[in-house]
């Protein structure tokens, strides 16, 4: 799991984690808490190592010229706010709804809109919860359609399972998976454990 990056679990990403976590935290609270995790992950999106002439390393500033953010509905939308203020360059965003088919398991595509520039831009794809992995690698196989290189393509996450990890991660080794938070595995209902609950209802008060 080479190619996923965890934020450094210090005492300002835990303190809104737990918010986050809380069964008690609602409406505001929940979604100013999300607002100070999502920026800290896509600072760390913006990080890029080189290495100098002399062999050595250096932890400097991605210089992407043109981003694209992809969020996949309903709850990738909610970290759009966060790119765009992290962001000052091109800036572009599309969106795909992809949803569980509830007899199969398998992610079913319903709807894409792609902006046209797509394959010149680094995209963020863009999910808060990576329970399966399965809407998400259905998600990277949308991009890679549109002749983006796999190692453009940068998953921005809040929590994922180990087991969602493990698959992204073997499947496309190229890209790099960001995120606040691995849980162990899933439990009867298919919710991230110990997670948070259902994302989007609870970010959108619904």
């Amino acid at each position: 799991m080479e190619n996923c990056v965890l934020l450094p679990q210090n005492h300002q990403l835990l303190s809104s984690m737990t918010i986050l976590r809380s069964q008690n935290t609602e409406g505001k609270d929940f979604i100013d808490a999300f607002a100070k995790v999502a920026a800290q992950l896509m600072a760390r999106v913006e990080c890029q190592q080189v290495t100098t002439p002399t062999g050595g390393t250096y932890q400097g500033v991605r210089q992407a010229k043109q981003v694209c953010g992809i969020s996949i509905l309903r709850a990738g939308a909610s970290l759009e706010d966060a790119l765009r203020t992290a962001y000052n360059g091109p800036l572009s965003f599309g969106k795909l709804l992809i949803q569980r088919d509830e007899k199969t398991s398998l992610p079913v595509h319903l709807y894409t809109k792609f902006p046209t520039s797509i394959s010149n831009a680094y995209v963020l794809i863009l999910e808060p919860m990576l329970a399966t992995g399965g809407s998400v690698s259905k998600a990277i196989e949308l991009v890679l359609e549109q002749r983006v290189p796999e190692e453009r393509i940068i998953v921005v996450n809040l929590i994922a399972s180990a087991s969602a990890v493990s698959l992204v991660s073997e499947r496309f080794p190229k890209l790099m998976l960001v995120t606040a938070a691995v849980d162990k595995d899933l439990n009867s209902k298919r919710y991230i454990d110990p997670g948070l609950g259902d994302f989007g209802d609870r970010f959108y008060g619904t």
